[in-house]
């Protein structure tokens, strides 16, 4: 399934989902040190701020372009990373780290970064396109900063 992204107006989102963007705020001014003490002075749980942090950005967050960690599970057979890190490269992709991990009953775990600003077209229209290669068995996004 695509991962979907939304522009919804401030006032319609829930109370926690606009906190957890001013626990951010707070964060990235160093208005507060600490998440703790960010999430006191917003009047929201940790618990909360850690299930919204990665996936709330502001408009202007998501203008300006993040890393996105990609994490897939690669069949092991010649040329299916590179096939993937072809199709990043067609796509514009600025690829900053690749890790993967020994093959394991015929698997590899690769886990990509890379910066999406020079980007063409959606993440979730790239993650998809990822998933129909040749011997991609799984992709998904694991973090985003």
């Amino acid at each position: 399934m695509a991962v979907r992204y939304y522009v919804v107006r401030e006032d319609l989102l829930p109370e926690a989902i606009v906190k957890t963007v001013a626990v951010k705020d707070m964060l990235k001014r160093g208005e507060a040190a600490t998440v703790h003490e960010a999430v006191e002075r917003a009047d929201l749980s940790r618990s909360a701020f850690y299930k919204y942090k990665d996936g709330v950005y502001t408009l202007s967050e998501l203008e300006r372009g993040h890393i996105v960690t990609l994490s897939m599970d690669l069949e092991h057979r010649s040329g299916v990373l590179s096939n993937v890190l072809g199709l990043l490269a067609r796509r514009g992709g600025n690829v900053l780290t690749i890790n993967q991990s020994i093959p394991l009953q015929g698997l590899a775990n690769a886990v990509i970064s890379i910066d999406t600003a020079p980007l063409t077209g959606e993440m979730s229209e790239l993650l998809e396109e990822i998933r129909e290669q040749q011997g991609v068995r799984n992709a998904s996004i694991i973090g985003q900063g």
